[in-house]
């Protein structure tokens, strides 16, 4: 018995250092455990910003049919536009009722159009320059509630159309903010048009027609009444040339008349 565990003993010291290089054989080190990858912060969204133009803005006016007869007078500009001629100097107001715009916004945008190179003073014979409170005027610009323009314009009940009438040049609230339907362009293309046709009466100058089918309107035509086949056109010089069309007037059917003298 005795030499039979002496001979196992001796079998198990040959066998287990085998099972043991086996063991390590067969069993790789464990690899760390990988960490969870970080994802990289996604880059902020980039919102687009809007192209801003002032030619293009709208403003929300509201105006009852019947302001007070109060004013708010615009101040002075500081350029004059036009490089010879006669000079002219205009004043601005606007009613006080009028909501929604400022004086001075409404008198530089009657500003700038009066000074742009397709305006009136592109054929080098007249100057405007706007002149604020207290200073000597050749002309007002009004911006008028309806009925206060009917009585401006000592005219038949209207508050449709704008007018001129003397030195008063009156811009009915109502078409400043909402313009005429069919009229073919923007809102801010159409107050350009009011401010160029109704000065132009100021200066002199009468109705136009139409000249054909898809031509530029002149700027004299009455493009509040209807275009009558012309395209929408609020400037008087087109191309460095002063663009007119035969004089007349269209009697026009809608409430909207104007009896010749307005737009």
């Amino acid at each position: 018995m005795t030499r039979s565990w002496s001979v196992l003993a001796a079998l198990l010291l040959l066998v287990l250092p085998g099972l043991v290089l086996i063991g390590i054989a067969v069993r790789p080190p464990r690899a760390p455990a990988a960490r969870p990858a970080i994802a990289a912060p996604l880059p902020a969204p980039v919102r687009p910003t809007p192209k801003t133009d002032r030619a293009t803005r709208v403003e929300k006016i509201t105006y009852p049919a019947r302001g007070g007869g109060a004013w708010r007078t615009a101040p002075g500009a500081n350029r004059t536009g036009g490089r010879s001629g006669t000079l002219l100097r205009y004043r601005v107001l606007m009613e006080t009722d009028i909501k929604g715009i400022g004086v001075g916004t409404f008198a530089d945008a009657v500003t700038t159009t009066l000074d742009d190179p397709r305006g009136w003073t592109a054929g080098g014979t007249l100057r405007l320059r706007r002149v604020g409170p207290g200073q000597p005027y050749d002309f007002t610009i009004y911006l008028a509630t309806p009925v206060t323009r009917d009585e401006l314009c000592q005219d038949a009940a209207d508050g449709y159309t704008s007018c001129r009438n003397g030195d008063s040049v009156v811009v009915n609230v109502a078409r400043w903010a909402k313009g005429v339907p069919g009229y073919g362009a923007a809102l801010p293309v159409y107050r350009q048009y009011l401010v160029n046709h109704e000065v132009g009466h100021r200066l002199g100058h009468g109705h136009e027609l139409c000249p054909g089918k898809n031509e530029p309107a002149p700027v004299m035509q009455q493009q509040t009444l209807g275009m009558h086949g012309c395209t929408a056109n609020p400037w008087p010089y087109r191309n460095g040339k002063r663009y007119a069309g035969d004089p007349g007037a269209y009697d026009d059917a809608s409430p909207a008349r104007e009896g010749g003298r307005g737009a």
